[in-house]
């Protein structure tokens, strides 16, 4: 009986799945070699360990383009992660690929992104002096940080979150799928956000994009993955049409001039990043106290690089409420 369970579904996956897929019996492994669980396959243990993680909690509260927005409905880091993830998941179905490596990918591709957005992630890049970039600390989160130890997730789980985005092609087509998937999420659902915020409106969208892409939200997505699905049945790699992929661009610069640099929706970055370089400043020239599973560190890093993954760990409210202990006068009760 032990093993059967999983042994079974890795069958059921040569079986099944396209021979371009990857496997989960073919996994490169962990860098710290472990016993295979007698149920699940390797890729759906990555996908929960990082589901059950506090990274992964703390999405809720962390910025996707509305810094701690009034309203209930725009989106979240952690709504944006679930709809890569569904997205995703969608393709490699219909692909016949990996769908529990293509949604650990998913799940984990944002861990390391810092408190409000983008803004965050610039301002913690221009303080720290090796550089910061959202996709790489994703990768320390799940090796180094969460719990301590890391999750010692696989090499394909670890290399699509790791090249999720940037210039370097994720080494499976799973990985490839999310890399996308993330670009098709996060324009459309910026697009029905910055609609909702006033931002924009409808007429604004650039018509020649909608010709190709669609009209409506859920119309432009569906069309996006139906183009995906058609353009890789067969391909060695994962990519648009030529014309999806000029209208997705274009549509993206779109949102860069009119939603990402310089609108109201961004109008409180100049302060958030103040936040963020400020608490920056405090922490790494101070001997202010941090939470113990940072102090287990000293040591072994460096201050800057300890006080870097506390601040890129913090909420949005956290990051607020943090600023507002040591910068902001308490009222003085007799």
């Amino acid at each position: 009986m032990d093993n059967m369970i999983r042994q079974r579904a890795e069958e059921t996956e040569k079986n099944y799945l396209s021979t371009r897929a990857c496997y989960s019996s073919n996994s490169r492994g962990r860098v710290i070699p472990e016993e295979e669980c007698s149920v699940r396959m390797a890729f759906q243990r990555d996908r929960d360990r990082i589901i059950h993680s506090k990274s992964f909690r703390r999405l809720e509260y962390k910025t996707q383009v509305f810094s701690i927005p009034e309203g209930d409905h725009y989106r979240t880091r952690l709504t944006h992660t679930l709809e890569v993830a569904q997205i995703a998941r969608t393709i490699a179905r219909a692909l016949l690929l990996n769908e529990d490596l293509t949604e650990a990918i998913a799940l984990g591709h944002d861990l390391g992104h810092t408190p409000f957005g983008h803004a965050g992630e610039d301002a913690l890049n221009q303080v720290f002096s090796p550089g910061f970039k959202h996709n790489e600390h994703s990768l320390r989160v799940v090796d180094v940080l969460e719990k301590g130890t890391g999750l010692n997730l696989t090499f394909e789980v670890r290399d699509g979150i790791l090249n999720h985005t940037g210039d370097n092609t994720p080494v499976t087509l799973e990985g490839q799928i999310v890399k996308i998937a993330d670009r098709v999420a996060y324009i459309n659902h910026d697009i029905d956000d910055a609609i909702r915020g006033g931002i924009l409106s409808r007429e604004q969208l650039p018509k020649d994009c909608l010709e190709v892409l669609g009209a409506e939200h859920r119309e432009r997505i569906n069309n996006m993955i139906i183009d995906l699905i058609k353009n890789n049945r067969d391909s060695a790699t994962i990519s648009m049409t030529p014309a999806f992929f000029d209208a997705t661009n274009r549509l993206r610069n779109f949102l860069f001039d009119n939603v990402y640099i310089g609108s109201r929706a961004k109008n409180e970055e100049s302060k958030a990043k103040h936040v963020i370089t400020s608490l920056f400043a405090l922490y790494n020239d101070n001997d202010l106290p941090l939470p113990e599973e940072f102090l287990d560190r000293i040591g072994t890093a460096t201050r800057e690089r300890i006080v870097c993954d506390y601040i890129a760990g913090m909420t949005d409210r956290y990051a607020i409420r943090t600023y507002q202990k040591y910068f902001l006068p308490v009222p003085w009760v007799e």
